[in-house]
């Protein structure tokens, strides 16, 4: 009986950690966070209209601009660190001509204006979200997130995290030459 005592104990312990470690290594289930469900795809863009960052950042903007042409939405944050391993990748899109507009979730202005210059400033427009009442509608449950929205409005692809190079070749790009029509 008192081996038993000693035994359940280390075994149960065990086998936690055994579910655990099967748990995390499980690449299926989270090898990519983009593939997360997202009610708003195929349908248009929520209605918002977000005022600048500040006077020297060019923007605010509203859902009004997102028509008539296939457009890139980021949601980012000075704060966030994947956001600023993403930015170069966000910069080379709008190098290659795509209209990318920026969504500042939850960021001081101060923050955002000074991360901009320091980073470099690859957006169209970029809306203050200081409550984060647009992202929230966008279904934002973390920083960065990145929409592509089609000619009409609609969300064509939503990706949840940083987009890494092989996110823009293999998932980004392919999407907005669907969305593009080609």
């Amino acid at each position: 009986m008192r081996r038993l005592i000693v035994i359940l104990p280390v075994a149960l312990f065990a086998g936690l950690i055994g579910v655990m470690v099967a748990l995390l290594t499980d690449s299926e289930r989270n090898s990519d966070l983009s593939r997360l469900p997202s009610p708003l795809i195929g349908k248009p863009a929520p209605a918002f209209d977000l005022p600048a960052v500040s006077d020297s950042v060019p923007g605010g903007f509203s859902t009004s601009d997102l028509i008539g042409r296939v457009s890139v939405v980021n949601v980012f944050a000075s704060w966030c660190v994947p956001c600023l391993a993403e930015h170069p990748m966000i910069s080379q899109l709008a190098g290659q001509g795509v209209a990318v507009y920026g969504i500042n979730h939850r960021d001081k202005p101060d923050a955002a204006t000074n991360w901009l210059r320091r980073h470099g400033n690859p957006y169209i427009a970029v809306g203050a979200d200081l409550d984060a009442r647009a992202s929230l509608d966008w279904g934002v449950t973390g920083v960065p997130e990145t929409f592509i929205i089609d000619a009409n409005g609609v969300i064509a692809y939503k990706h949840v995290g940083p987009v890494t190079k092989d996110v823009l070749n293999k998932k980004i790009l392919p999407k907005l030459r669907e969305a593009e029509g080609g």
